[in-house]
């Protein structure tokens, strides 16, 4: 049984789409990062995506866990042409590709970005590869909304646009157990 943490980064206070742009983190919060160390498991393996948010966030819990090398499979969605713009932007500039890219996730894309289904081939990879090497371990994944909402579709077997309904608050923990299959056991605790 491979145990998976996934933990949200800290917060950006960006206003505009964030992919894979590299921004910071805002750690200041350190009553609230302590709560969340406190509720991880101390054994545990941790892992993170590659960009500063997440490696931060990760840098923040590692204390006497064991880290593995950053990952960029854990990178947020590549929202291409879209990242760096706001909503409204967005909705301005590709106003029929934006309402099918949240109302129909799946294969749609931005311009130059990847796709749901891309993303969350990329992520599935990475995690039947640790699950592989790590079948027994619990894992502390620190990551991104979108990619955290493509375990969650997997592990309940629900459509990319179900997916999409959870929130997923930063500093948070999902919880997803992998024993032969997947199940959900928590999304979106805050500790």
């Amino acid at each position: 049984m491979t145990v998976w943490h996934w933990v949200r980064h800290a917060p950006t206070h960006e206003t505009a789409f964030v992919g894979w742009r590299d921004v910071p983190a805002d750690l200041s919060d350190r009553a609230r990062i302590a709560r969340l160390d406190a509720a991880l498991p101390v054994g545990a393996l941790l892992v993170s995506s590659d960009l500063i948010r997440a490696v931060s966030t990760a840098d923040a819990l590692a204390g006497g866990r064991t880290r593995l090398p950053h990952a960029a499979d854990l990178r947020e969605f590549n929202l291409g042409d879209w990242d760096g713009l706001r909503f409204d932007a967005v909705a301005a500039r590709d106003p029929a590709l934006s309402r099918r890219y949240w109302e129909e996730p799946g294969d749609v894309a931005p311009p130059g970005g990847e796709s749901w289904n891309a993303a969350a081939e990329r992520v599935a990879g990475f995690v039947d590869r640790i699950n592989a090497v790590h079948p027994e371990a619990e894992i502390i994944a620190v990551a991104h909304i979108g990619v955290i909402l493509t375990q969650i579709q997997r592990a309940s077997s629900c459509t990319a646009y179900e997916a999409l309904a959870h929130e997923i608050g930063n500093l948070s923990v999902t919880h997803l157990v992998h024993e032969g299959g997947w199940r959900v056991e928590a999304i979106n605790r805050c500790p």
